[in-house]
């Protein structure tokens, strides 16, 4: 289960490395935050979610495969995160990573806060795509017989 946990968060993983950046450097560079909001982890977040539950449908047990990939993949994808409110905090740049005092607010804020604020949505949409894909099964099965 964790070897194809980790198969399927690398790819997230990764894109999740380019957007925190991405995110930041549009924001320093002034685009309206309506724009910068988009992008964003929390989004790659819930399409992930989906991705990873269609591709864990067939396990065995999916949802526990699922949150297995939600607690790893978010707490890693809060790293930039963290980087980006050091960065911010130490050449005072004002971006909205900007909203913590010290380190330890950073940390619990970013990395526990941040990655429940991923994985408790991502576990819920993860669950209601696995409800519609079963039901679509079932009703499936219902209209061959």
């Amino acid at each position: 289960m964790l070897k194809l946990a980790l198969k399927l968060i690398t790819i997230p993983i990764c894109i999740a490395l380019i957007v925190t950046p991405v995110r930041f450097f549009l924001e320093l560079a002034g685009v309206p935050d309506i724009y910068v909001f988009l992008i964003g982890l929390l989004w790659l977040t819930l399409a992930s979610s989906i991705y990873w539950t269609i591709k864990l449908s067939k396990e065995e047990f999916p949802l526990r495969s699922l949150l297995l990939c939600l607690v790893i993949f978010s707490p890693i994808s809060r790293v930039p995160v963290f980087i980006l409110w050091w960065i911010t905090k130490t050449w005072e740049l004002g971006t909205h990573y900007d909203i913590f005092d010290n380190w330890g607010q950073a940390l619990i804020g970013q990395l526990f806060y941040g990655s429940l604020v991923q994985i408790i949505p991502g576990f819920i949409l993860g669950s209601i795509t696995l409800l519609i894909i079963r039901w679509r099964a079932k009703s499936k099965t219902i209209a061959e017989t």
